[in-house]
């Protein structure tokens, strides 16, 4: 069964039991209301008949009881003290008829009021007989019996059962329409979530699903869609992963067989020295393939973030350049102006490895003696060095995989790298939400490289 027919279900369900719930009572209610309602008329109109009749001479009381009649659609009789017919509205009983046998006329002649509801054989239907004493002096002086076909009653309380249960059918079809367009509105967002599903399981990396329907619903499909966004990424990361490994891998790898075939043939005296070339290309080796891991997991975050004050983190990254930047003849600053809690959150081992990618970026590119400022502000860090920074225009373009800028391919091998650093740093920021860029300081040189983080 599907979604929908099963939500058409389960509010059909208790629609139907409320209307049989609710039109069942009115319906036995109206019945007996009518029944109820037909009695006490009756009663009144006899009533005030009999009221009437003293006064009146014999040709008035005739017309008095064919006019009630016709009123009330019934047979009236009139009858003196001995039971006598005094007048019929009907004509079917001819003046002085004795009535005084039936029940309900002797009763009346005893002074009681009575109405009863038997059948009549002659006629072969229910009669309602309502009889009322007519009194004189506060005696009994005769009687008025009013005859009513209780088919009237039954017809009309049919024709208004008929009419609630045309009203109920009515509800119900509406209440089943209505339910019907709000389970196709609460299954539509699930059907298109799994035609969004069965486009992705085909390789449609677009495929998305639209956010609508309820709360619940449309954070499934969000949900959903970061999923899909998150598998094309990778997807993409996975195939420039494969696209950059058989490219830029070939290369160390035939430098290392060609070291090893040297190595090889080698005179012992140069052997050493061959070997540290080979250990070299070995070194360039793991160290390009670690970068295309990185890069490979494509805003993928794999450890917890933390709140890092920056100031302490910048401090610590100078602690592990200082040697390297001495050995150059360079120099290490920390701004002292950036000695502010200044605190961000992210992963420490991410935040340390982009600054690791920016401050040996500066000290290569720099060039010996470069001065590297390293300062920090509320959600940014930058790394400062006055050497030649990039060239005009470059400033994205060192942003992609293995391109190098101007300093870097000028310098040739004295200058080595992979091209991979900078996308790293990027590539890091961006899974924080924050970003990396690069610029130059001064139309006559100098770098600025700011990573942007998230605050705490």
């Amino acid at each position: 069964m599907t979604l929908r027919s099963r939500l058409l279900l389960a509010i059909a369900y208790p629609l139907f039991v409320a209307i049989v719930a609710l039109a069942v009572p009115l319906t036995l209610n109206l019945h007996d209301r009518v029944e109820a309602e037909v009695r006490e008329q009756a009663s009144a109109q006899a009533s005030l008949l009999a009221a009437s009749v003293p006064a009146l001479d014999s040709a008035d009381v005739q017309r008095l009881v064919r006019d009630e009649a016709a009123r009330t659609r019934g047979r009236v009789i009139v009858v003196d003290a001995r039971g006598r017919v005094i007048a019929d509205s009907s004509g079917a009983a001819a003046r002085g008829t004795d009535f005084s046998g039936r029940p309900e006329i002797a009763a009346a002649l005893r002074g009681q009021r009575v109405q009863d509801e038997r059948r009549s054989s002659t006629l072969g239907t229910e009669l309602l007989a309502t009889a009322v004493p007519v009194l004189d002096a506060g005696q009994p002086d005769g009687a008025v019996r009013l005859t009513q076909d209780m088919r009237a009653v039954a017809d009309a309380t049919r024709r208004a059962t008929t009419g609630i249960g045309a009203v109920s059918g009515v509800v119900l079809l509406v209440g089943l329409l209505l339910a019907a367009l709000l389970a196709g509105q609460i299954a539509r967002p699930t059907r298109r979530l799994q035609t969004a599903a069965r486009q992705l399981a085909t390789g449609d990396l677009d495929a998305r699903a639209p956010v609508e329907g309820a709360a619940e619903q449309q954070q499934v499909a969000l949900a959903f869609n970061d999923m899909a966004v998150r598998l094309g990424r990778l997807l993409e990361a996975q195939r420039s992963f494969v696209a950059d490994a058989s490219h830029q891998l070939r290369t160390p790898l035939t430098g290392l067989r060609l070291r090893l075939e040297e190595l090889r043939r080698a005179d012992p005296r140069t052997a050493a020295e061959d070997a540290d070339a080979a250990l070299a290309e070995v070194d360039r080796l793991s160290r390009t393939v670690d970068e295309l891991l990185v890069l490979s997991q494509a805003g993928e975050r794999d450890a917890p973030s933390e709140d890092l004050a920056l100031h302490e983190t910048l401090a610590e990254t100078i602690d592990r350049w200082n040697a390297r930047a001495r050995a150059q003849g360079s120099e290490l600053v920390l701004d002292d102006a950036t000695d502010v809690p200044a605190v961000v959150r992210v992963p420490a081992a991410d935040l340390a490895r982009a600054l690791d990618v920016l401050v040996e970026n500066a000290l290569l590119y720099g060039g010996p003696g470069v001065r590297v400022t390293l300062r920090s502000s509320a959600g940014r860090v930058e790394v400062l060095d006055d050497g030649p920074g990039p060239a005009p225009g470059e400033e994205e373009a060192v942003f992609e995989r293995f391109r190098r800028g101007a300093v870097g391919r000028a310098g040739g091998a004295r200058t080595p790298g992979t091209g991979l650093g900078l996308p790293i740093a990027r590539e890091l920021a961006r899974r924080w939400g924050g970003d990396a860029r690069l610029e130059r300081r001064t139309a006559s040189g100098g770098a600025r490289a700011t990573l942007e983080l998230p605050l705490p």
